[in-house]
């Protein structure tokens, strides 16, 4: 669903490269957790990715497309929320998701179930035709969820989703979450909430300084850490940077 080869990206005032000779490859069906402090990584990983930043070394296949020969094909499988609600706020909730919908070719049948189904899951029918400049923060969050999804994407990326989220629409998001990779999808998303990553993760990475130091379930990476928490294991290998 998603392989990465060592990638290799660096930004040119940082003497300490961003991500660090970054391997990693995601199931179809599994929820993958993206984890790290601070600065570590995640978000330029994730940018990566997606295609918004160049990299200098290494592959991206998304559903055997390479990013780069074939971006359009392997952005066609990628559904992606950012962590700084990146929105066209001029726009009416119903124009943004139509807008989405027209850039991956959803037919009006398909987007309309969709966004119905979305829109009653989170509440939001009685914003979907006002302006996004309206919204509330946590609003911006679930139209911007509703788009990345209103295509069905192989795999989904979702950049800290949980902020700004109320409880109701935070446990809405994991259930999609889980039903999406039950579907046989894939679901990549980064997190500073350790209870949330495990409770629903199939698997996780932690990256520090750039550089994938643990991947595996949570029941490997405990065992071979020695570690009864997902937050003992994160702090014995990521304590000494800044979270």
């Amino acid at each position: 669903m998603l392989k990465l080869e060592h990638l290799t990206k660096s930004y040119a005032k940082s003497a300490v490269k961003a991500v660090d000779d970054l391997s990693l490859e995601l199931r179809p069906g599994e929820i993958f957790g993206f984890l790290g402090p601070n600065g570590a990584g995640k978000t330029t990983t994730i940018k990566a990715i997606t295609g918004i930043l160049q990299y200098e070394a290494g592959n991206v296949s998304i559903c055997g497309y390479d990013l780069k020969s074939d971006p359009i094909e392997a952005k066609r499988n990628i559904g992606y929320v950012s962590d700084s609600h990146v929105l066209y706020d001029k726009l009416t909730g119903r124009e943004y998701v139509d807008f989405m919908a027209d850039i991956y070719g959803v037919s009006v049948s398909e987007r309309k179930e969709r966004a119905d189904r979305l829109l009653e899951r989170f509440e939001l029918k009685d914003a979907f035709d006002s302006p996004i400049k309206t919204y509330s923060h946590g609003m911006k969050q679930k139209i911007n969820i509703i788009g990345a999804l209103i295509h069905n994407p192989n795999l989904w990326i979702l950049d800290e989703p949980m902020t700004g989220l109320d409880p109701q629409s935070a446990y809405q998001l994991k259930e999609l979450m889980r039903a999406h990779c039950d579907a046989g999808k894939t679901v990549f998303f980064s997190t500073h909430v350790l209870e949330v990553a495990e409770k629903i993760c199939d698997r996780v990475g932690i990256i520090v300084k750039g550089k994938l130091i643990l991947v595996g379930s949570l029941e490997e990476i405990k065992a071979a850490q020695g570690d009864d928490s997902l937050e003992e294991v994160f702090l014995s290998v990521a304590g000494g940077a800044h979270a």
